[in-house]
């Protein structure tokens, strides 16, 4: 595999996770968490591609297998499933 090919999913799953829980620590909404949580996605593929294509961080490839399988729900959760709607208080 080539290395800077391993390298650019290195650095962007890396990159991207930051922004990710960037988007996610400042709490805008269920669709900026959603969205959020699809850069966390590419995030964990890119570095579950990295550890697997490469001869390292087979750790961290793992570890991202199950991000991803986590990250995914958070998709699902904040893009896919409608919130419930608030009952009004009838004091």
């Amino acid at each position: 595999m080539s290395d800077s090919l391993l390298t650019a999913l290195q650095i962007y799953g890396a990159a991207s996770g930051l922004v990710a829980a960037l988007i996610v620590s400042l709490n805008l909404g269920a669709q900026w968490t959603g969205w959020g949580f699809v850069i966390f996605v590419t995030s964990s593929a890119a570095l579950v591609a990295w550890a697997f294509l490469g001869e390292q961080g087979l750790a961290v490839g793992w570890q991202n297998v199950g991000l991803l399988c986590i990250n995914g729900v958070g998709v699902y959760r904040y893009l896919f499933v409608k919130a419930p709607e608030e009952k009004e208080d009838t004091e």
